[in-house]
């Protein structure tokens, strides 16, 4: 098939197969809990989405996409394996507290199962925390996902007393939610483009 025509089914086939997913069911949040203890900080949220799990995976595993989840993360990208074989990643964050604003760095490698689970674990001594530690477990329920995320953190910086805590607990909870439907709407279009080229390559 000539180059130029291929392109071009490539391309309706992407607006097509786009126009179905926003038809598609919107992730569905099943429970998110934010708990604070001394300085600890954690989280746990369960949410169900609309696309098999190995999109997702891809999707989470790809520290390039993390700053189009929410706006407090201004850049974030793959490192290249540590010496034994972990795949690494980096993360810088912005916050405000009224007019105490702070950007905070996370180094860390990830422990994988394929498709199933992910563990991001900071490196305290190349990040701003005494502990960062995230874990996502992705299991198939019907056509999609549901995945469970559980976030532990101790800061190594200073928080402003009394209204600190309470306005790291609601970013917490608030990023949580705003990020679960462009974390979807990532894997589906990785889903779609996928559909999309094994179509094309049929022809």
């Amino acid at each position: 098939m000539h180059r130029n025509l291929k392109n071009c089914i490539r391309s309706l086939l992407g607006v097509l197969l786009l126009s179905i997913a926003a038809a598609a069911p919107a992730a569905e949040f099943r429970d998110i809990m934010v708990e604070r203890e001394d300085d600890l900080y954690s989280m746990r949220s369960v949410v169900y989405f609309n696309v098999e799990r190995k999109y997702l995976y891809r999707v989470l595993t790809d520290f390039d996409l993390f700053k189009k989840f929410t706006s407090a993360i201004v850049e974030s990208n793959n490192v290249e394996a540590d010496d034994n074989g972990r795949p690494q990643f980096y993360a810088r964050m912005e916050g405000c507290v009224l007019v105490w604003c702070k950007s905070f760095v996370r180094n860390g490698y990830l422990e994988l199962k394929p498709t199933a689970e992910i563990v991001a674990i900071s490196d305290p001594e190349q990040s701003d925390f005494e502990i960062s530690r995230e874990r996502w477990q992705l299991i198939t329920e019907g056509e999609g996902t549901v995945m469970i995320y559980e976030f532990q953190m101790v800061p190594a910086f200073w928080v402003p007393p009394i209204i600190g805590p309470f306005y790291i607990k609601r970013a917490l909870r608030s990023g949580g939610v705003d990020a679960v439907d462009r974390i979807e709407a990532l894997a589906v279009g990785k889903r779609n483009q996928q559909l999309a080229l094994g179509k094309v390559s049929q022809e």
